[in-house]
């Protein structure tokens, strides 16, 4: 069997159990840490191969980071899980919003400006309260619940003022009527291998386990099953976290993990989450 590494820029429970699991299947899994990278870009595939191995899992927290990681792998002919084409879509909530609704899988609806005033505009048509997202980031950090005119004003002047042009581009989402939770389904390859609520923490709106939400396993519906395997296969497949709205209309799903974490999920009982990926990863090293 081909050779794996897992490539970190911060070793979290997820990671330290990968390991800890992979060694019990008798795997060695070389650890790399991102930070530590100097990477030439004029070296030969024999040289990477030498370095990272046949597959690659890429773990790192930073979009960026990893992003530019599995564009080099994937210049040198390293397998990376997940592929590029998918943690750029991922990574980035326009383009998940824009292949699920390529796909026909069902949304918030959703509106993008590009400055104060294209956000004012959004808001007439979708009306308040809206969320305001940042088109990259995790852990609900930047998400804001734009309750009125005050609040967006407010906002938006902070956001105006951080120097990073990724914040002027308002990614603005109707604030979906549903219960106090969401829907966290964790998907390897064609298979959802745990699904579970995660409720908002007292006095927070948003369901982040980051934030303190807590998380419940849920039996895995067939309306739920044929919806996140759709969003998956809509932008590419592989290990994915899909999340997912109840509302008055149905199943909507709202994003897409592409460095899913499952501490969450293995804490409300899916224990054998970090097994089925390894399996994953096995049976891809060995075709």
């Amino acid at each position: 069997m081909g050779s794996i590494s897992l490539v970190f820029d911060r070793m979290r429970f997820e990671e330290k159990v990968l390991v800890e699991k992979g060694r019990e299947k008798g795997l060695s899994i070389k650890l790399l840490d991102a930070k530590n990278f100097c990477l030439n870009l004029k070296s030969s595939n024999e040289e990477a191969r030498t370095i990272f191995g046949d597959l690659v899992l890429q773990r790192c927290i930073s979009y960026f980071r990893g992003l530019h990681i599995t564009a080099f792998l994937e210049s040198k002919g390293v397998d990376v899980i997940n592929p590029l084409k998918v943690a750029q879509i991922c990574g980035n909530k326009v383009l998940t919003t824009l292949a699920l609704v390529k796909a026909g899988v069902p949304t918030p609806d959703t509106l993008i400006a590009f400055s104060p005033e294209g956000v004012y505009e959004a808001i007439e048509k979708i009306s308040y309260p809206a969320v305001l997202k940042p088109i990259i980031g995790s852990w609900g950090r930047l998400v804001a619940l734009l309750k009125d005119k005050d609040t967006t004003d407010a906002i938006l002047e902070t956001r105006e003022l951080l120097n990073n042009p990724i914040h002027k581009i308002y990614y603005i989402q109707e604030l979906v009527n549903r219960p106090p939770r969401d829907i966290r389904t964790i998907i390897v390859g064609d298979r959802v291998i745990a699904s579970i609520y995660r409720y908002a923490p007292e006095k927070d709106w948003r369901t982040n386990v980051a934030r303190g939400g807590k998380t419940v396993s849920i039996p895995l519906t067939k309306e739920i099953e044929d919806i996140v395997l759709k969003a998956s296969k809509a932008v590419g497949g592989g290990i994915l976290g899909v999340d997912a709205m109840e509302s008055p209309d149905g199943i909507l799903v709202h994003e897409i993990n592409n460095t899913v974490e499952f501490k969450g999920a293995m804490a409300a009982g899916a224990t054998c989450i970090p097994d089925e990926i390894l399996n994953y990863i096995i049976e891809l090293v060995r075709r």
